[in-house]
């Protein structure tokens, strides 16, 4: 069983960051592949940026490249979004999950590749 606490989320102006911080539990978190995704309202829930076990493998929506670095400190069962040059269209709830199934060492982009899930956090971005 995999429990994950998303925090770090908040209000910010456009232009502005949030650090985004996912806490694990579990002893099988320095071998799954995690990803962070977000949900507007109305619309689906896609990825924003996912990671293999080992940190080495990244991905990013198109739409944060450049902006959002996702990475992972094994040590502390923890996962981080930093968020930089933050848009209004970035205002979502985000959502933190973890594969705990084999993975290899790829990241994973799909809502089904993920058996574990955040309760998410908020991140509203003002114009």
């Amino acid at each position: 069983q995999v429990q994950l606490v998303e925090s770090g989320g908040g209000l910010v102006q456009a232009g502005g960051s949030l650090r985004l911080s996912c806490a694990a539990s579990g002893r099988t978190f320095s071998s799954s592949a995690m990803g962070w995704f977000r949900q507007a309202p109305g619309k689906e829930r896609n990825v924003v940026a996912a990671i293999g076990w080992g940190g080495g493998s990244t991905y990013y929506a198109d739409s944060v490249k450049g902006r959002f670095t996702i990475s992972r400190d094994n040590a502390k069962n923890t996962v981080y979004l930093q968020m930089n040059s933050l848009k209004p269209e970035d205002t979502a709830v985000y959502y933190c999950a973890a594969r705990t199934t084999f993975s290899g060492s790829y990241y994973y982009t799909r809502v089904n590749d993920y058996n574990y899930w955040g309760q998410g956090t908020q991140v509203t971005v003002s114009s």
